[in-house]
């Protein structure tokens, strides 16, 4: 399957494959006709997504599953288009859905197809090149955004169905350890002991909300000069499920180093504009009415997404060694798997010791 494999071109009308996908662009995107020009898009890791051009200027973005193999359960764009439109008609921040294929013979798998925004994305997450009051309000956006997501009633907006609300730590637990061992190419000290420990001291869970699942920077579009979120990225891993799993996710910035996953720990925050985690975190306590999250509770939903993000960056790595990862980058990435498993056992421990 020759179409947009490629990183960068032009839609081949003599590709069979290529003729279809303009087919389908020209009866279910308005403005995608004539001569269309596409780009890989960086980021996309996992479900590779592109920028569609017509002649005239207009643009879409498809996103597709990646070819070859997957593991069950994974790159789920039938789900990330179903949210994108359930959110997108109660105001939260995404790209406008557009069209959803799931007919695999028009590409070689799954995809949709949603509006362009323009805008930054932001990578480094200590935000270099701005003045502290611009990163606080960076900040303060991507706060806003996390607690504005987890305030919607996911029953209005017609997503009952759309996960299991209760017991989501336990299934999550469960889900990614099947998806490690599945991937695991070598054995990991730290995430057996996270396995071994992590079902058996699982918090009551006291809400449910939608829950993006990947909330980071760089997951989401900013205004192209202001503190604003115009969209958020990547839903693949959306359900329904604990809040304060999603929260302490984007929150693993203040546990990471710059040197190990784009995080800001270790950093000089006050001097940088950055709020500390204790402050962030409270002020999505305010802005969602929850009670503060007591430190042994924290402690265990960070060790939590360590764990997930090990599993994650594992498969990636089965991906990459099966040859059909999305990224260059893959490889690399999934080389880090061993270091959040065993930070995230330190967290742990610290739990263990603060416990004896």
């Amino acid at each position: 399957m020759s179409v947009l494999n490629d990183h960068v071109g032009m839609l081949d009308p003599g590709d069979p494959a290529q003729a279809r996908l303009a087919a389908f662009l020209r009866d279910h995107v308005e403005g995608m006709a004539g001569a269309l020009q596409y780009e890989q898009l960086a980021g996309g890791q996992s479900n590779p997504t592109y920028r569609i051009r017509a002649a005239d200027g207009r643009s879409c973005v498809l996103r597709r599953k990646p070819f070859g193999k997957l593991l069950p359960s994974a790159h789920a764009i039938e789900r990330e288009f179903r949210v994108l439109r359930a959110l997108s008609e109660v105001g939260f921040p995404v790209a406008r859905p557009l069209a959803l294929c799931e007919d695999v013979s028009v590409v070689g798998s799954a995809f949709y197809v949603m509006g362009h925004v323009d805008g930054r994305v932001l990578w480094d997450q200590s935000l270099p090149g701005m003045s502290a009051a611009e990163r606080r309000a960076i900040w303060d956006a991507l706060n806003r955004a996390i607690a504005q997501l987890h305030r919607i009633d996911y029953r209005s907006i017609g997503l009952e169905g759309f996960g299991k609300p209760d017991a989501y730590i336990a299934r999550q637990i469960d889900r990614w350890t099947r998806q490690y061992r599945s991937s695991e190419t070598e054995r990991i000290a730290a995430v057996d002991d996270l396995i071994a420990w992590l079902p058996a001291n699982i918090p009551v869970q006291t809400r449910a909300a939608v829950v993006h699942g990947d909330f980071r920077l760089d997951n989401v579009i900013f205004h192209p000069s202001e503190p604003t979120v115009l969209a958020v990225l990547d839903w693949e891993l959306s359900t329904l499920g604990d809040p304060l799993a999603d929260l302490a996710y984007h929150c693993l910035s203040w546990h990471i180093p710059p040197d190990a996953f784009r995080g800001i720990a270790g950093l000089p925050l006050r001097e940088l504009g950055i709020p500390e985690e204790s402050e962030y975190v409270a002020a999505y306590c305010a802005r969602t009415g929850r009670p503060a999250i007591a430190p042994h509770e924290w402690d265990f939903y960070i060790a939590y997404n360590l764990f997930r993000i090990a599993a994650i960056l594992q498969g990636i790595m089965k991906r990459a060694a099966d040859g059909t990862a999305a990224s260059d980058h893959a490889r690399d990435a999934g080389q880090r798997a061993r270091a959040m498993a065993e930070l995230g056992w330190q967290k742990v421990e610290k739990i263990l010791r603060r416990a004896a």
